[in-house]
């Protein structure tokens, strides 16, 4: 088994396989996001094991050094600081390199930030979208409200801290009634899962609250298609309409709000 996927904990550090343990404890080698966050795992349980730095901005030259080691046999365990390397973390890149090799690839499953949240919330069912990060640019963020409009299930994102206020507001314009969940530390001793409509989180979270965060958005409203009724609104003013006309139209026809409308087409 030279290459193993290992997931670690997201707060508790008792929230670990004895599977995962165990193959750290017998890895040649432990590659890890960050060395020091890795050893304070191990030194609870006990482990002395080699640990190697590979994170995003090392990925590429690591993949070239470990491969012949993976190649001539050795065990390597890959570790990220939290949950699973290749979810939102560095690993997918050297998996695929791996398989491509023809080396073994095996992964050790356990703790999941994504599908705790999911279940802490109270929003889950059968279905549900991880969408990663959300953007940091502003237009970026309206882009995925957009896209997510028409999914009618469940959406994960992960978001830090600092950018949480900025996201919440928003999507509070965009979707002020949508239901959210901001699920904050989760399995550590402050853990705070808080739900209500976008517009209510936004006025909550108005400062940056510490510790990591998850978001959990309920499926969206099946109301009219905003995207579809702002391209209209284009239409119509490109063909010589005056906006605020077009907007009354529109919003006439389709049943979106005219501030709404108004604001996203200027």
């Amino acid at each position: 088994m030279p290459l193993a996927v290992c997931a670690t904990p997201i707060g508790n550090l008792d929230d670990v396989t004895l599977r995962v343990l165990a193959e750290l404890r017998e890895a040649d080698l432990v590659l890890a996001e960050d060395t020091r966050h890795t050893r304070t795992l191990l030194d609870r349980h006990g482990i002395r094991a080699s640990l190697l730095s590979f994170h995003e901005h090392n990925e590429a030259v690591r993949i070239d050094e470990v491969l012949p080691r993976l190649a001539a046999g050795e065990r390597i365990a890959l570790v990220s600081d939290a949950g699973l390397p290749g979810v939102s973390d560095p690993g997918t890149r050297l998996v695929r390199a791996a398989r491509d090799a023809g080396i073994e690839v095996t992964v050790l499953p356990g703790p999941s930030a994504a599908a705790t949240a999911l279940v802490a919330s109270g929003l889950g069912g059968t279905r549900f979208a991880f969408v990663g990060f959300v953007p940091r640019k502003d237009g970026e963020r309206r882009s995925l409200w957009d896209e997510l409009a028409s999914w009618d299930g469940v959406v994960v994102a992960y978001e830090s801290p600092r950018r949480l206020p900025a996201t919440l507001r928003s999507l509070a314009l965009h979707d002020p009634e949508r239901q959210v969940a901001v699920c904050r530390e989760l399995t550590k001793r402050f853990e705070e899962v808080v739900r209500g409509t976008a517009a209510e989180l936004a006025e909550r979270f108005d400062e940056p609250p510490k510790g990591e965060v998850t978001l959990v958005l309920g499926p969206a409203r099946h109301g009219p298609d905003v995207a579809e009724a702002v391209r209209s609104v284009g239409e119509l003013v490109a063909a010589g309409a005056g906006r605020r006309a077009a907007v009354d139209v529109v919003a006439r026809l389709t049943g979106a709000a005219r501030n709404e409308l108004y604001r996203r087409t200027l």
